[in-house]
């Protein structure tokens, strides 16, 4: 392997968001709003045990060229906004940024690593790569190149439990 000069290392431009993750105070109600008003197609549970027992995660599609997607929103409850929306909720629980190559989300994590920016949770997903880090205010950032839909497509549930932690170096 070769060393890359830190000056021939930039930037990559994502090809956009992936999914939002929502923390929300109840999930059936949710559910019903994001499902019976807006349309969107629940297609996974995560099944992995909660330790606080709040239900699990739920995840949600829309249809791109008659297709499900892995997901475009997941719920979350538990780190729940205010009931005051005066209070100035914290709904949001990360975003996802998408790079379109598996290389070019290779290339964004050399390039914030040679910037000293810490990463954290590095995961290969049934749906996705990806790794997350933090923004100025704390919110959470994940970075996802999204594997072919091949792969996922048929057992979209599934996939989304698939999820396989890896060191963040490598």
């Amino acid at each position: 392997m070769t060393a890359v000069l830190e000056s021939e290392i930039t930037a990559q431009t994502p090809c956009g968001l992936n999914h939002l993750v929502l923390n929300v105070r109840d999930i059936e109600e949710s559910h019903r709003f994001w499902t019976e008003l807006l349309g969107f197609r629940q297609v996974g549970t995560s099944r992995r045990a909660d330790p606080a027992g709040k239900p699990p995660m739920r995840f949600y599609s829309g249809e791109r060229d008659g297709k499900l997607r892995h997901h475009d929103i997941a719920l979350v409850e538990g780190s729940a906004p205010s009931a005051n929306p005066a209070m100035q909720p914290q709904a949001l629980n990360h975003v996802a940024i998408e790079y379109a190559t598996h290389e070019a989300w290779r290339k964004q994590i050399a390039f914030l690593t040679a910037r000293g920016v810490a990463l954290h949770r590095r995961v290969e997903r049934g749906v996705t790569h990806s790794i997350h880090l933090t923004d100025p205010d704390g919110c959470e950032i994940e970075l996802v190149y999204e594997l072919p839909r091949t792969l996922w497509e048929n057992d979209i549930d599934a996939a989304l439990n698939r999820a396989v932690e890896r060191p963040v170096a490598g």
